[in-house]
């Protein structure tokens, strides 16, 4: 890509919007199919997909009837493509979204926003620079829950709040992190020809600094939640989902930056040659003097609720909120609840992730679910509480410097 940013197509509030899907493993072609479900309904169209395997491209190309492309950068020269879709590795995240907003293109990015801190803060900068819409995927921030919690936060009915936990765990006869994006395919690689071909130079994208060079490792490309060259295992794939939803109710929309981020965990059972745990915990303290515990595994199912403690009172979030008097602080809570000691409060139905996006692109709202700021600062906590666990230290965020720091 070059240095100029090309000339983005406006959008009308009733313009066709069309996409282009980069990444068409299990999610990725889920998005394609949602794409054409939803085509006449949100005028948009999937006009083209991409992957590094042939396969994964012919079976897109059969649901939207688009251009396939082995390699991305053919995709984004393509001037019709209004909005680019990132359903790719983790480590692919962030140099994509640059390319494509590089190529005038809005971006819908899956969680998690990148793969590192760095990368995290640099494709923030770049959405300031470009000034174009990005949408982070984390589902839970399309809850209205989240958003109703922030507004009863801010209208203090649950007195400070000092801390909060959540989780995100998962049991299974066969860990999902081995079947997922799909089985190992014994009949794919570089060295196969037609639909079987992976591109695998590209995949690790070792030419930018994106993995390290190695030999084609078929556990690596269809497995590769469970290798921290490519992601941060549980933490970057589940507890994404919990933290950037509970930073909208706790900080804002724009979430907030850590203070300090410690880890600890395992791999306790799944002993398949995997880097990452099983079994993660991870505690982080916040500069507005509050401190989030989350939890996710893969050995046990049973997680612990999304809920916020203050000082009057307690909130429970999911299916709406739900906020209830605390210890002898009674009579305050019912100073800021009408004079009950539990309050039940009812969400709106918000636009599903995608469509959020495509009314922001539009005009149609001013408001994305997870923007760049909320998905940079749930980004640096959780690769901070990453490398905690890696390295066995507690790491601290210079935030005059940006970059995370011992403890």
């Amino acid at each position: 890509m070059g240095d100029r940013l090309a000339a983005a197509r406006p959008i009308g509030a009733n313009d066709r919007i069309n996409f282009g899907v980069i990444g068409t493993g299990g999610m990725g072609t889920g998005h394609v199919n949602a794409l054409v479900g939803r085509g006449e309904a949100d005028n948009l169209r999937c006009v083209a997909v991409c992957d590094v395997y042939q396969k994964r491209v012919t079976n897109a190309q059969k649901v939207c009837k688009g251009e396939g492309y082995l390699d991305y950068r053919r995709l984004l020269e393509r001037n019709d493509i209004d909005a680019v879709l990132i359903a790719t590795p983790d480590h692919w995240h962030a140099k994509l979204s640059m390319d494509a907003m590089q190529a005038g293109k809005h971006v819908y990015c899956e969680k998690p926003l990148t793969h590192t801190v760095e990368q995290a803060i640099a494709l923030r900068d770049a959405v300031r620079r470009h000034k174009k819409v990005l949408q982070v995927g984390p589902q839970g921030t399309g809850d209205d829950s989240y958003w109703k919690a922030r507004e009863a936060i801010q209208a203090g009915r649950i007195g400070k709040p000092t801390w909060a936990h959540g989780s995100y765990n998962r049991n299974a006869k066969v860990d999902l992190f081995n079947l997922h994006p799909e089985p190992v395919d014994p009949k794919a690689g570089p060295q196969a020809t037609g639909d079987n071909f992976i591109d695998w130079d590209m995949w690790l994208g070792h030419k930018w600094g994106l993995a390290p060079k190695i030999p084609y490792n078929a556990e690596h490309f269809f497995h590769f939640r469970k290798f921290f060259p490519y992601n941060g295992g549980v933490a970057t794939d589940l507890i994404y989902h919990k933290l950037a939803p509970l930073l909208i109710a706790l900080s804002g929309p724009n979430g907030e930056y850590p203070l300090r981020v410690n880890a600890n965990g395992g791999l306790y059972i799944e002993k398949d040659g995997r880097d990452i745990p099983d079994t993660f915990l991870m505690t982080v303290d916040y500069p507005s003097e509050y401190s989030v515990f989350l939890v996710s595994t893969l050995t046990n199912d049973a997680g612990i609720p999304d809920r916020i403690y203050g000082k009057y009172g307690t909130l429970d979030l999911g299916g709406g909120v739900t906020l209830r008097a605390n210890g002898e602080m009674g009579e305050e809570f019912k100073a800021k609840n009408e004079g009950k000691t539990e309050v039940r409060l009812e969400g709106k139905q918000r636009r599903d992730m995608v469509g959020n996006f495509v009314d922001v692109i539009r005009g149609k709202d001013n408001t994305l679910h997870c923007n760049v700021e909320l998905g940079a600062a749930t980004m640096v906590a959780i690769k901070m509480a990453v490398e905690s666990y890696r390295q066995h230290k507690t790491l601290a965020w210079d935030a005059k410097k940006e970059k995370m720091v011992r403890a």
